[in-house]
């Protein structure tokens, strides 16, 4: 799914497209778990709307219009957030993409797993919401309301420090990979990037949390850092559904280190990258390199 990397990466390559525009029309599929507000008050709040800014807190978007109310996208596990017209491959099925070359794919336009659609007032292109798993969300908020989802996430993984997962890891017998994955104490990380920021940091992740001495959570937050730092600076992660606004497809899948690198020789040592599962996660590290 979309962690902070590829979510930042949508969030300022779609800014052009939204910032200054204002809204003339919204479409909307019908009502579904898709939609924590219901489709037919979306469309109304939404009308005449103006928006100033599109920030980001974890792996929400959050655009906020002229009176400080604020469109909510969560892009689930096969959410794509772009304009109209957009091409790649990726927006198109599976079996579409077997049979077309990339020379021959058509600009999109919208199908049955596009479930919001956002016209302006300046005829320019719609903003389109295409969730082929539909386990994205979608909802607004009044100015100055807040969310459960929102209320409950830490800290950002950009802003990471090594005192908080210390302090958050204090008799905690989970997997320090499972503190990673929990957005109420850091926003933003999944599965790859757990796993890509304990190689880095050298630690196993089924070490006990609790187990983490301070200098090694230090190390640990400056990972996570770097790691998401240069996700974002590649165009994120592009696997099976993630595609940037503007169709690009993101490189950092090109350098994982661990992540689904399972019996492949570790780039450092050269042990083999072995493949577990951690809290229900599949999960992947070297283990010569990680304690």
């Amino acid at each position: 799914m979309p962690e902070l990397p590829e979510v930042e990466v949508t969030r300022r390559r779609i800014e052009p497209f939204l910032v200054g525009r204002t809204v003339a029309k919204v479409r909307t599929g019908p009502p579904s778990y898709f939609f924590l507000t219901d489709p037919a008050s979306l469309r109304r709040r939404m009308r005449g709307r103006t928006f100033g800014s599109i920030q980001r807190r974890g792996k929400y978007l959050l655009a906020r219009a002229e009176d400080g109310s604020r469109l909510v996208l969560h892009l689930g596990m096969s959410g794509q957030l772009f304009p109209e017209g957009t091409s790649s491959l990726r927006l198109l099925s599976a079996t579409a993409r077997a049979s077309l070359k990339p020379e021959e794919q058509l600009s999109f336009a919208g199908d049955r797993h596009t479930h919001l659609r956002v016209e302006f007032a300046d005829e320019g292109p719609d903003l389109l919401f295409r969730d082929v798993r539909k386990f994205g969300k979608v909802f607004w908020l009044a100015a100055g309301a807040d969310h459960s989802r929102l209320r409950k996430l830490g800290p950002d993984a950009l802003m990471c420090e090594g005192n908080h997962l210390f302090a958050a890891s204090r008799g905690r017998q989970a997997a320090v990979k499972q503190l990673l994955l929990d957005q109420s104490i850091v926003a933003g990380i999944g599965n790859i990037y757990a796993d890509e920021s304990l190689h880095l940091a050298g630690i196993r992740p089924t070490r006990r949390a609790r187990r983490m001495r301070r200098r090694e959570c230090d190390g640990l937050a400056q990972a996570v850092r770097e790691v998401l730092e240069r996700a974002i600076a590649t165009g994120g992660s592009s696997m099976s559904d993630f595609v940037a606004p503007d169709g690009e497809d993101g490189r950092y899948q090109t350098e994982w280190r661990v992540y689904a690198r399972a019996g492949q020789p570790c780039y450092h040592c050269g042990s083999r990258i072995r493949r577990i599962v951690v809290g229900q996660r599949g999960t992947h590290y070297c283990p010569s390199c990680q304690d």
